[in-house]
């Protein structure tokens, strides 16, 4: 068995022309040198995606490099209440706030040498260090966030880093500010079919990692799988479950871990905690902190009924994952999910305050095998139609064309 695939192994899964143009494009890039600058190695659909996407670029002849912003607590503080504020929370920018946060991108600049071709930032964490740099080359900065509705403060003053970037991708058109002075472009995140999450799982797998963590097989499984963060609002779902409890012999399967640059994670697993202690039916409820692509694979593979319960979404990569493995899905109707569910075809799409409604479709889908056996099937096109590794590695070399050429 490969450790680590290559572009061939994919033919099977994806387009065989897209392949083909992929080949094409990176021989025209054979001499470049590219980087990639995020916060986090693991933990996020960010350090997902890279985690794939870089081995495959060099395993296919383009030199791709990975740099990590090397950070500490009240920086990571300070720039997670940032993306919140770029969501819709309110924050007030001190002095010492900036300060903290153009330091650390000024100290990581002194020691991390960039004499590549291109340049590719994501997130706000990294996004000053381009103004450290004698520019010699064109810098993109990839925004995974929903722009919409951002606190004015925040972005006036991040406007300014901003707006050096040659280009800025966003995640959906809609998160365009005409603020931006920049040229821009929508590339949709994606998901690797071979990684460890996805690929097929034998059901005894998927037994031995249930009897691990205790999961019964006897009753089904609802989950909902992210980061413990506010915007997925992970005690709304287990309100939610409560209502379905009512109604039928089910379990509630909650599984996220942390990342390096999320230090609300632990209060917001602690609330999470207390929240399924206190139900109840806390004997049906699994809170998972577990870091093991495996058990995701395994979750969503045999939830009946997946949800995500996002109040803020950029795109929502749990979600193509679950759709991918023919899972029936329920989601909020915010950011990035309706680029991928098309309401009653693919999945259901609702308001993430209409608790009732959730409760009713996950009730429909629960008694009603055929609908979600037809869910799965079409969620399962849409998403090796439209958002798969190589259509995203494809998106990116078009990108490095533009710039290079």
């Amino acid at each position: 068995m490969k450790l680590i695939p290559t572009l061939r192994d994919y033919e099977k899964i994806a387009n065989k022309n897209e392949i083909k143009e992929i080949k094409n494009k990176i021989k025209f890039l054979k001499s470049k040198h590219i980087v990639f600058i995020n916060s986090t190695y693991q933990g996020g659909g960010v350090a997902e995606m890279l985690n794939s996407l870089i081995p495959l670029f060099n395993s296919s002849g383009l030199k791709v490099g990975w740099r990590i912003l090397h950070g500490y607590f009240d920086f990571f503080r300070i720039t997670k209440a940032m993306h919140n504020a770029l969501q819709g929370d309110g924050l007030k920018l001190s002095k010492r706030k900036k300060q903290v946060y153009e330091a650390v991108n000024k100290r990581f600049s002194l020691f991390t040498h960039l004499d590549h071709d291109l340049v590719v930032v994501h997130d706000p964490q990294p996004l000053p260090l381009v103004n450290y740099y004698a520019k010699k080359q064109p810098w993109v900065l990839r925004l995974h966030i929903d722009l919409s509705q951002p606190n004015k403060e925040v972005w006036r003053y991040l406007l300014k880093f901003i707006n050096s970037y040659d280009k800025v991708i966003l995640s959906k058109k809609e998160y365009y500010n005409p603020d931006i002075t920049a040229s821009w472009n929508v590339i949709y995140p994606a998901i690797d079919p071979l990684s460890i999450k996805n690929k097929p799982l034998s059901p005894r797998t998927c037994k031995k990692y249930l009897d691990r963590y205790e999961i019964s097989m006897d009753k089904p499984i609802i989950s909902q799988v992210s980061r413990f963060d506010k915007w997925k609002d992970p005690l709304g779902v287990i309100k939610i479950f409560e209502k379905v409890r009512r109604k039928r012999d089910v379990q509630l399967v909650l599984l996220g871990s942390f990342a390096t640059d999320d230090p609300e994670g632990q209060t917001m697993y602690n609330k999470v905690m207390h929240a399924a202690h206190k139900s109840k039916y806390s004997e049906d409820i699994k809170v998972l902190a577990v870091d093991s692509d495996i058990l995701v694979n395994v979750i969503q593979r045999r939830s009946a009924v997946v949800i995500q319960k996002s109040l803020r979404e950029g795109f929502g990569l749990a979600v193509t994952e679950a759709m991918y493995k023919g899972s029936a899905v329920v989601a909020s109707n915010v950011g990035g999910i309706p680029l991928q569910i098309q309401h009653g075809y693919n999945g259901y799409l609702l308001d993430p305050y209409d608790y009732n409604g959730f409760v009713e479709h996950i009730l429909y889908l629960l008694d009603n095998e055929n609908e979600r056996k037809r869910i799965g099937r079409n969620a399962q096109i849409s998403v090796k139609e439209k958002f798969l590794i190589t259509r995203l590695m494809n998106d990116w070399l078009n990108v490095f064309i533009e710039l290079l050429k």
